[in-house]
């Protein structure tokens, strides 16, 4: 049935549509589809993007692009006439953002959802069901302790009065809507739960900690990190999950299923910033920040974060997973280029005169390192 499905979308092809296709990821993602041959339509409401991140493919007579928001279902039926293929991406992104304004988070990440749902219902004279993935969130694990956390594992979810926790909400709302509507039409839909995307582009703005941190190392200032920072994650690099993505989207069997889909190497929010500063040759101290101070009083966070990826294994076999350290000095040289660190001309000065040591740690290193151009992309990534 599966396969059916699918054929039936791929025969309807035309265009891919890519929603938040300016934004992080999104961005990524229109690229590595141009690359393909695609045809490809975004629609952003730049609200956390930017037509900067897409500006490579200016000029590309195979992309359009659409200012406008997901929550606006005349726009959103209007983008999906003649999509064979749509990413949706378009929400709400950020614990610093879900934090401060929890409620149009919410609305923003389901009302997108519906939006797409309704717009594939309401096509004029469609005889063929669009190719669906969704991008969902790690996010809707919550505070699971069932460590690697599987896709056929419970979801556990904080109190209501914690703002953080109607991220999830509507993150698994959306998974909920997309499945039953796969179930109840055939929609060739598939689930992506993306774990802790890291990469060029990514913006500090929203709480992103690997761009925060590398932007302060650039600036000599203290590195911070709330709680104790040993809290721990899994960096995923984003072209490693775009691949995985769409190497998804092509296989039938992935139709009504939901997949991890990152990296499962675990490293502390305290290793991370000792990576930082290894790799930017800075000497910034850590700064231990508690939650309240960054997140106000009600706050919760996870402790560990790590998926198991035996399930994205078993349909694509070993994955290509970037390491750390060239995750970060790939990072490193886009902010560096674009001058999005608006780094300090004295920050390698000062690492040079100053030892790097770490709160929990004896170890130092007082070697300034000087980025290096990193290898391009796929360049000494081992298969895991």
């Amino acid at each position: 049935m599966a396969e059916e499905v699918l054929a039936r979308a791929s025969e309807g092809a035309g265009r891919v549509l890519v929603t938040g296709g300016a934004g992080f990821i999104g961005s990524h993602l229109v690229e590595a589809l141009l690359r393909r041959g695609e045809r490809v339509r975004v629609l952003d409401d730049l609200s956390t993007g930017s037509l900067s991140n897409i500006a490579a493919c200016h000029g590309d007579e195979r992309l359009e692009v659409e200012i406008g928001t997901a929550r606006d279902a005349a726009t959103f039926r209007r983008v999906l006439d003649g999509c064979g293929t749509v990413f949706h991406l378009a929400a709400s992104v950020g614990v610093g953002m879900v934090t401060a304004e929890p409620a149009e988070c919410l609305r923003n990440n389901v009302e997108g959802v519906q939006n797409l749902l309704a717009g594939l219902a309401g096509l004029p004279g469609r005889l063929t069901l669009p190719r669906v993935i969704l991008f969902s969130s790690s996010e809707v694990y919550g505070k699971s302790e069932r460590v690697p956390l599987r896709e056929d594992g419970d979801l556990v979810l904080g109190p209501s009065n914690v703002p953080r926790w109607s991220y999830a909400s509507g993150k698994v709302t959306g998974e909920f809507l997309v499945l039953a509507e796969h179930r109840r039409t055939g929609l060739p839909a598939t689930v992506v739960r993306c774990f802790n995307t890291c990469g060029p582009r990514q913006q500090p703005t929203y709480g992103m900690v690997v761009p925060r941190l590398l932007g302060q190392a650039l600036r000599g200032e203290p590195l911070t990190v709330f709680g104790d920072g040993r809290q721990s994650r899994c960096f995923s690099f984003v072209d490693d999950v775009v691949a995985a993505v769409l190497a998804l989207a092509c296989r039938p069997e992935t139709v009504g299923e939901v997949y991890n889909v990152g990296s499962d190497h675990e490293t502390t929010v305290l290793e991370l910033a000792s990576r930082v500063r290894r790799v930017t040759g800075s000497a910034s101290p850590v700064h231990l920040v508690p939650y309240h101070e960054a997140y106000g009083d009600h706050f919760e966070d996870v402790r560990r974060r790590v998926p198991d990826l035996g399930k994205i294994r078993g349909v694509l076999g070993p994955l290509l997973l970037t390491d750390l350290d060239t995750l970060l000095r790939l990072t490193l040289s886009h902010l560096v280029a674009t001058g999005a660190a608006a780094v300090s001309a004295s920050s390698f000065a000062t690492a040079a005169a100053a030892p790097v040591t770490d709160p929990f740690s004896a170890t130092a290193n007082g070697t300034p390192v000087i980025p290096a151009v990193p290898a391009p992309f796929g360049a000494g990534r081992p298969a895991s």
